[in-house]
């Protein structure tokens, strides 16, 4: 990407509360294409395990704070988003001594730094909202419609908080169609002010690798599970799906890998356990980039287990088009945004039908032209309709026109790709008809 001409960078701060960067796959992928464009980007967010307080990566600046302890209740809630807005203020100021900004993406949850925003309106810098998430929604998707007097204002505030986020903003970037119709809708936005930029993977980097020795003995399946594990996510839907096939149909062939960590990391190891599944599924905690890339690359089937509820049906799940990414076929509940993101290339059933979300992940197992031709028609489409690059432009769109730049122009993509990853791993031939398809039956090494 090459930018106009600035005598000084514009300096962009980025906040997010709910990961670690560069975790946030999402996050980092528009730090990297700001740095592309000529702006200095710096990020505040939550340290991971063994994160220091401060590191430049790929020229990114990132300030890191403790995280706060596990939120239970409403008083800790209101602890954490008090506690994580009062560190990124003091950091804010960190990062202005060091270098001022010009402008401030907040990316949600929570919906809060709306106040952070006006405070350095003061001092001319201009506040964008990056919407990853609707909290009213999430709130009736944990917990159900509010009845209560105390549910009721806890789902108030957070309509407050939202209205005050989408004000507060000079302009939004929404997920996908289905946000973009919120932030205007119930934000009170003109369409021209809400800009769509999907989350799409850089297939270009996110794409299978050869596993580093093919594995010995009877052919094993493995079904991949990529994501947050929380009480929205229906993770233990994987644990009920393996049930099945272990201990009713009698598989042996089977195995299942979990990917992630969140608030119900811990019950379902305990779950896991107590279905005595244990030999039969692997919990891999925190994944960054290369651990995905190994995961996945040998993983032939991927799980998409979120329920239908009203913020699962509206969002984009990352999980689904990374599956998409690796050439992997996908079973997923019937989600309108899901089928957006995956079109004819992944099998959906009806929500919350446990029997026929196995009976999808065993028609996949035992039909391996099926499986090839999903692979195969998922990783197309990922690549040429879902891909980060046209998000990438949409997205540097919008700081074009803040700070009055002229539009970047994206490079054609024509050099020859990469054959290997960063950690030295090679790439599958996609171009190699024979040898892909060998690859998506077997996910062995050549």
């Amino acid at each position: 990407m090459a930018g106009g001409a600035s005598k000084r960078p514009d300096h962009v701060l980025i906040i997010v509360q709910n990961l670690p960067v560069p975790l946030d796959r999402r996050v980092w992928l528009e730090c990297l294409a700001l740095k592309a464009a000529g702006y200095d980007v710096s990020v505040i967010c939550p340290k991971g395990p063994g994160d220091g307080d401060y590191q430049v990566l790929e020229d990114v600046h990132i300030y890191k704070y403790k995280p706060a302890p596990e939120a239970r209740g409403l008083p800790g809630f209101v602890i954490e988003f008090v506690y994580s807005w009062l560190r990124t203020a003091v950091l804010s100021s960190t990062v202005w001594r060091r270098q001022p900004f010009t402008i401030m993406q907040a990316c949600n949850p929570p919906d809060t730094y709306w106040a952070l925003g006006l405070l350095w309106r003061l001092r001319g810098v201009t506040f964008v909202f990056d919407h990853h998430d609707l909290n009213p929604e999430l709130f009736i998707s944990r917990f159900g419609e509010p009845t209560s007097g105390l549910k009721k204002v806890e789902y108030a505030g957070l309509r407050w908080l939202e209205r005050m986020t989408f004000r507060t903003a000079k302009r939004v970037i929404s997920t996908n169609e289905s946000y973009k119709a919120v932030a205007v809708r119930r934000g009170g936005r003109a369409p021209h002010e809400v800009t769509v930029v999907r989350s799409g993977p850089d297939t270009r980097q996110m794409r299978p690798i050869y596993p580093s020795s093919a594995p010995g003995g009877d052919r094993v399946y493995t079904l991949a599970y990529l994501g947050i594990m929380g009480p929205q996510d229906g993770v233990d839907v994987v644990l009920d799906v393996m049930e099945e096939l272990v201990h009713r149909r009698g598989r042996r062939d089977v195995r299942a890998v979990l990917l992630g960590f969140g608030d119900c990391y811990e019950d379902l190891r305990a779950q896991c356990t107590k279905l005595g599944l244990d030999a039969y599924v692997t919990f891999t905690g925190r994944a960054d980039r290369a651990m995905i890339a190994e995961h996945l690359s040998v993983s032939d089937i991927g799980l998409c287990p979120d329920l239908k509820t009203p913020l699962n049906d509206v969002s984009t799940m990352n999980k689904t088009m990374e599956y998409m990414s690796y050439a992997l076929p996908s079973v997923s509940f019937d989600l309108v945004e899901t089928r957006v993101s995956g079109g004819n290339w992944v099998l959906y059933v009806p929500s919350g039908n446990v029997a026929a979300f196995t009976d999808a992940v065993e028609t996949l197992l035992d039909d391996p032209d099926l499986r090839v031709m999903m692979a195969r028609g998922a990783r197309e489409r990922v690549s040429s309709e879902l891909d980060w690059r046209p998000q990438a432009k949409a997205y540097l769109g919008v700081f074009a026109e803040l700070t009055g730049r002229a539009p970047y122009e994206l490079s054609d993509g024509s050099a020859v790709a990469a054959t290997a990853d960063p950690q030295g791993r090679t790439y599958v031939p996609l171009d190699d008809e024979v040898e892909f398809e060998r690859f998506i039956r077997e996910r062995t090494a050549r």
